[in-house]
C-alpha cells in the first residue's frame, strides 16, 4: 500500500469504489487508518500532499482532505502545516490497570443497584401500577416550561413550588403545620439524615436507636462516630424509660413511631409524651423518619410525632421512594422554626436540593391531586396482595409486619441471612429480619416479605419456591 518516494515521504495506493454507496472519503479515511494502525505505515513517516495525493486518486483535494482531517481529530496522524502531514508517533506502552475489586456501598442491603424489582423485595412500591402515562406527559411539559425559564442559581433548599406543595400534604395527611421555609428537599432518607447529623454538631455524641431499627440509620450513625445504643420496641413501640435507663446522655433518639420499621406497631400515646418529654429536658433531638407516612393499610395512619411537638425537639424525614419510586432519590427534611436558616445554610454548602426539572415533576404530580389519588390507589391494591400473600401461605403462619410486609418467623438458630441468599438465587428478594438488629446475636430470626410487587398470577409460583427453603425452619 505504501511505497516510499524519497528518505521520509511515502507513496499511496489506495484503491477506490467508486460504485460503493460508501463515500470516497471514508474509503480513504479507513485504508489509512488500517495501515497505520496495522504498523504498515511506521510512526513519524511523512505523507504526501493533500495536492499530490488528489492528482494520485483521481479526486478532489476536499475529499482527500476531509479524510486526513478525521484521522487528526483520532490522533492517527499530526498536521505539521507547511512542513506536511505526518504519521503520529506510538503512544508508550502502559501497564494495564488491574480489574476493580471495591465491593460496592451496603452491599448486605443492597445485593445490586438499578437491577429489575424480585418478588418480596422491600422498600420498593409496585412497579405494574406506577402512572407512567401521566408520569411521562408531566415529565414532558415540564421540560418545556424548565427549558424556557430564566438562568438563575436554584434556591438550595429546593424549589418553591416542591416546598409549598409538600407542607400543603404533610398539613392534611400528618397534622404537620409547617412553613415552606421550614422545608428542605433532599436527595432521600439518607441525605436527610446526614444534613441532621451536621446540622446538629451531633458527630461524636450517642444516640438510641430502636431495636429492631432501620439499618442504614445504623450505618449512617456509624460514619459520623455516633455510639449507637439499641433501645428494645415492645408492643406500644420504642421503651423510653429503658432508652434513658441504658443511655441517659443521649443527645438524639431515631424512632418510626407511625409503624415501627420492620415490625409495623406505632409508638403509642403514653410513650410519645414521655420521648417528648425526655427530648426538652435533655436538651436531646429526635429524628421522626416517617417510613411509610400515610401508607397504613389499617384504618388511619397514626399522626406524626412532629404534629405534637411543642418544644421543637423533633426533626421529621420524609420521602417519596415507597409512595412514588425510590428511583427518584427525593425526599426532605422538616425543621422546627428556630432551625430554619441555619439549615438551610448547611444545606447549601453540603447538602443542595437535586435538579430543579425533577422538583418541578413531583410538585406538579402533588399540586394537581394526583398523589393523593395515587396512594389511595395503592393502599387498596397493597391491602388485596397482603391479603392474597397471606392466604397463600397460611401453612407457614406469617404474622403482620410493617415495611409493607408480612413477617414470617423462623427458628432462632436458623440462618435467616443464608436464606435470603438461597432465595435470591430463585430471584426472589425476601430481608432477613435479623439484619435489623444491633445485637445480631440476640436477633429475632425471620423474613420479611414486601407485599408490593406479588404480581397474583406469579403468587403460587413464587410461595412455591421459598417454601422449602424455611419448611423445616420453623419455630417448634
Amino acid at each position: 500500500m505504501a511505497k516510499r518516494t524519497g528518505p521520509s515521504t511515502v507513496r499511496l495506493d489506495i484503491p477506490l469504489d467508486r460504485s460503493s454507496p460508501s463515500f470516497l472519503m471514508e474509503q480513504i479515511s479507513a485504508t489509512l487508518r488500517d495501515a497505520v494502525q496495522s504498523g504498515q505505515i511506521a510512526p513519524g513517516t511523512r505523507l504526501p500532499s493533500w495536492r499530490d495525493l488528489a492528482t494520485q486518486l483521481g479526486v478532489s483535494r476536499g475529499t482527500v482532505r476531509a479524510a486526513l482531517e478525521r484521522l487528526v481529530d483520532d490522533q492517527l496522524i499530526v498536521s505539521a502545516g507547511p512542513a506536511g502531514t505526518f504519521v503520529a508517533k506510538a503512544p508508550s506502552p502502559q501497564t494495564p490497570v488491574p480489574a476493580a475489586t471495591v465491593a460496592p456501598p451496603m452491599r448486605d442491603y443492597f445485593p445490586t443497584f438499578s437491577e429489575a424489582v424480585m418478588p418480596f423485595q422491600i422498600g420498593v412500591p409496585a412497579q405494574d401500577a406506577f402512572p407512567t402515562t401521566l408520569w411521562s406527559r408531566l415529565g414532558t411539559r415540564g421540560a418545556r416550561r424548565h427549558a424556557t425559564a430564566p438562568t438563575s442559581y436554584p434556591d438550595p433548599r429546593g424549589e418553591p413550588a416542591l416546598r409549598e406543595a409538600v407542607a400543603a400534604y404533610l398539613a392534611v395527611a400528618r397534622g404537620i403545620h409547617a412553613h415552606a421555609d421550614q422545608i428542605i428537599v433532599t436527595n432521600g432518607y439518607r441525605t436527610g439524615l446526614s444534613l441532621i447529623i451536621r446540622g446538629l454538631g451531633l458527630e461524636g455524641t450517642v444516640a438510641w436507636m430502636e431495636e429492631p431499627g432501620f439499618p442504614l440509620a445504623r450505618i449512617a450513625l456509624g460514619l459520623a462516630n455516633i455510639r449507637n445504643v439499641p433501645v428494645r420496641v415492645d408492643a406500644e413501640g420504642l421503651d423510653v424509660d429503658r432508652g434513658i435507663a441504658l443511655a441517659p446522655d443521649a443527645a438524639l433518639a431515631i424512632v418510626t413511631p407511625s409503624q415501627q420499621a420492620p415490625l409495623g406497631m406505632p409508638l403509642s400515646a403514653e410513650r410519645r409524651e414521655k420521648l417528648l418529654a425526655w427530648a426538652k429536658s435533655a436538651d436531646a433531638w429526635i429524628v421522626e423518619d416517617d417510613y411509610l407516612g400515610e401508607l397504613q393499610l389499617d384504618g388511619r395512619a397514626s399522626p406524626a410525632l412532629a404534629a405534637a411537638d411543642r418544644s421543637g425537639r423533633v426533626i421529621h424525614i420524609g420521602t417519596f421512594s415507597k409512595s412514588i419510586s425510590p428511583s427518584l432519590a427525593l425526599g426532605f427534611v422538616v425543621v422546627p422554626p428556630a432551625l430554619a436558616e441555619h439549615f438551610g445554610n448547611v444545606a447549601a454548602f453540603h447538602y443542595p436540593a437535586p435538579g430543579m426539572l425533577l422538583q418541578h415533576l413531583v410538585a406538579s404530580f402533588m399540586t394537581e391531586g394526583h398523589f393523593m389519588r395515587h396512594l389511595r390507589k395503592m393502599k387498596q391494591l397493597y391491602r388485596s396482595r397482603r391479603d392474597m400473600l397471606v392466604a397463600a401461605m397460611a401453612d407457614l403462619h406469617p404474622v403482620s409486619g410493617g415495611c409493607l410486609s408480612i413477617l414470617l418467623d423462623l427458628d432462632r438458630n436458623a440462618d435467616d441471612v443464608e436464606i435470603c441468599g438461597s432465595a435470591y438465587r430463585h430471584r426472589l428478594a425476601p430481608a432477613p429480619l435479623s439484619a435489623w438488629y444491633g445485637d445480631r446475636a440476640g436477633a429475632r430470626r425471620g423474613l420479611l416479605l414486601c407485599v408490593t410487587n406479588c404480581l397474583p398470577h406469579m403468587l403460587e409460583d413464587n410461595v412455591g419456591k421459598l417454601r422449602p427453603l424455611v419448611a423445616d425452619r420453623r419455630p417448634i
